[in-house]
């Protein structure tokens, strides 16, 4: 073979750094083992203890005008229920109209009350109404009429919504029967809620005439 440095030099550089099976290896460890070390490694840092603590968090959180009290406060609101479920004792004695509509209705229908809405005693504002009926003024009581928000699903039950307006209806010149809750485990015969209906509209009518 020639002794030419020429020749050596260029050998050398087409045959590369690696010259043996072991270099072989050590450059696919560095190659594929290595990279995948470091990053177990910084897995490991993240989910470790070396993370700030909890306290560490709120402080440093107290510095940028957010303390734990307001975080705490946030997290229960978060978490506070939707909504919420009353039990009642069907079997209490229902409020009278008048306790009702002075702790519900008053407010608007009771003197000087509120401009548009009729007043108790105002036989002049009452009298179409009452012209209505019972079930259309109950409805209407309930479900919001107007400007009148929905009356029902407050404090009291709607059989003593219902007594309200009765109440309000009758000291007008009304003349419907102050509803009553049904005796337990009776049921209405065929047509008993129209005749009442009807009963309760009879002297209205007669006495529009």
């Amino acid at each position: 073979m020639s002794a030419d440095p020429h020749y050596q030099a260029t050998e050398e550089a087409h045959t590369g750094p690696i010259k043996n099976p072991k270099q072989l290896l050590l450059a696919v460890f560095f190659s594929f083992i290595a990279p995948i070390a470091i990053i177990v490694g910084l897995v490991s840092y993240v989910v470790s203890g070396n993370r700030p603590s909890g306290a560490a968090q709120g402080d440093n959180m107290s510095l940028y005008g957010v303390s734990q009290d307001t975080r705490d406060r946030e997290v229960a609101d978060r978490l506070k229920k939707v909504g919420s479920i009353e039990i009642r004792d069907a079997n209490r004695a229902l409020a009278a109209g008048e306790v009702v509509f002075k702790a519900q209705c008053v407010a608007c229908h009771g003197a000087p009350g509120i401009p548009g809405a009729p007043h108790l005693n105002d036989a002049a504002a009452w009298g179409p109404r009452i012209g209505q009926g019972y079930a259309t003024l109950l409805e209407h009581a309930l479900k919001g009429k107007g400007a009148m928000p929905p009356q029902g699903g407050g404090d009291f039950e709607d059989l003593e919504i219902g007594r309200a307006v009765v109440y309000m209806a009758n000291a007008a010149g009304g003349k419907f029967p102050v509803p009553e809750r049904p005796a337990a485990g009776a049921a209405p015969a065929d047509g008993a809620a129209p005749a009442a209906e009807g009963a309760a509209s009879a002297p209205v009518a007669a006495a529009s005439k």
